[in-house]
């Protein structure tokens, strides 16, 4: 039987048909057996303020908390201006405060994202990368997964056979990793 493992995965796009939001639903559809997967609501953080940080918001602590519970995360974003929402950039700062309490310290970790363009999310990725590698985080840089959201898609909706197929690889993937970091 498999230890079951816990990922939290932050979704930075927030609008409500954020393609994003999609692939986080396919994502959930695709979990390897003895992976759970939950979110969490970053829209619900305050801007980060170092005025906050001697008493930090309910929403903080909420989120802190989901990240020390779970055992990887995945960072779900979108493109823009070939960078990362700064939504998603506010909760990362969030978790990393107050000084010396860096929740995401150690924590296993990867990207991924979808988008409409042909270089799919590759600038948002590779600059998050840069921010969760300075925060600790043990990143898994292969495989890589820039889903472009037009060609991944059947006629109703759902994710064709190879993009299935990848989703599936990538999960795989991301749950081998999370279980060789938590048995060292």
């Amino acid at each position: 039987m498999t230890k079951p493992i816990s990922v939290l995965a932050l979704v930075g796009g927030i609008s409500s048909e954020s393609v994003n939001r999609s692939l986080y639903a396919f994502l959930v559809a695709e979990l390897p057996s003895g992976m759970h997967l939950e979110t969490f609501p970053i829209e619900s953080l305050p801007f980060f303020s170092q005025d906050l940080e001697e008493e930090l918001p309910e929403s903080v602590l909420r989120l802190k908390e989901a990240i020390e519970r779970a055992d990887g995360v995945l960072f779900v974003t979108p493109e823009y201006n070939r960078s990362y929402p700064g939504v998603l950039k506010n909760a990362i700062d969030w978790g990393s405060r107050p000084w010396m309490r860096n929740s995401w310290e150690g924590k296993p970790a990867a990207t991924l994202g979808a988008s409409i363009g042909a270089i799919g999310t590759y600038g948002a990725q590779t600059h998050l990368k840069a921010v969760l590698s300075f925060l600790d985080m043990s990143l898994m840089n292969h495989p890589e997964f820039y889903f472009n959201i037009t060609r991944g898609l059947d006629e109703n909706g759902g994710l064709t056979p190879s993009a299935r197929a990848l989703v599936r690889e990538y999960l795989e993937s991301f749950d081998a990793f999370v279980r060789e970091h938590i048995s060292d």
